[in-house]
């Protein structure tokens, strides 16, 4: 019995190194993509993604292929021509009336933290797991929740942030 237990307890202590260490690995692949300095958008041929149905708009690399788009008309993704576990992806929702006040609440506890080159605020969320690394920008204007995603392999994402981050900055809504 004293064996199992100093075998669970190494268990858990191995875990929690493991979770701290991965912790650390994110918060390092983070701020590595914050002072990367060799982002350029000059240098990069863009295009650009107009929604009708929602009217809003981003840009893309001009190589990057776009997936099949919903019949709703809601969105659309782009994966990049080197690499199709990389993409971008943006949408949008009508927000039912009963959830604007719900939504309002919520948002009051997530304070808006990232502008838009346009002048509209949203909230920024980074996260990078063992998996997957990804950045999403969620504004909402009226009743229309608008969305715009990043994401990349977890070992990847340094390399791409910068490239996420101006794209999320340039993204549009029509003041209409």
């Amino acid at each position: 019995m004293a064996t199992a237990n100093k075998i669970c307890s190494l268990g858990r202590r191995i875990y929690r190194f493991a979770a701290s260490v991965s912790g650390a690995i994110a918060l390092f692949i983070i701020l590595w993509g914050c002072t990367a300095n060799d982002f350029n958008a000059g240098a990069i041929a863009w295009k650009t993604y107009s929604n009708s149905r929602y009217g809003f708009e981003f840009p893309y690399p001009s190589n990057w292929t776009s997936l099949a788009a919903p019949e709703n008309d809601d969105g659309i993704a782009f994966i990049a021509l080197q690499d199709n576990s990389v993409e971008i992806r943006g949408w949008a929702s009508h927000q039912l009336p009963n959830s604007i006040s719900t939504d309002q609440e919520s948002m009051k506890k997530i304070k808006s933290n990232f502008q838009t080159t346009q002048g509209v605020s949203g909230v920024m969320v980074v996260e990078v797991d063992q998996r997957v690394g990804s950045m999403t920008l969620t504004l909402t204007q009226s009743q229309v929740k608008y969305y715009w995603q990043g994401r990349s392999k977890s070992q990847e994402f340094q390399d791409y942030y910068r490239l996420f981050y101006y794209i999320a900055q340039q993204y549009r809504i029509s003041k209409s």
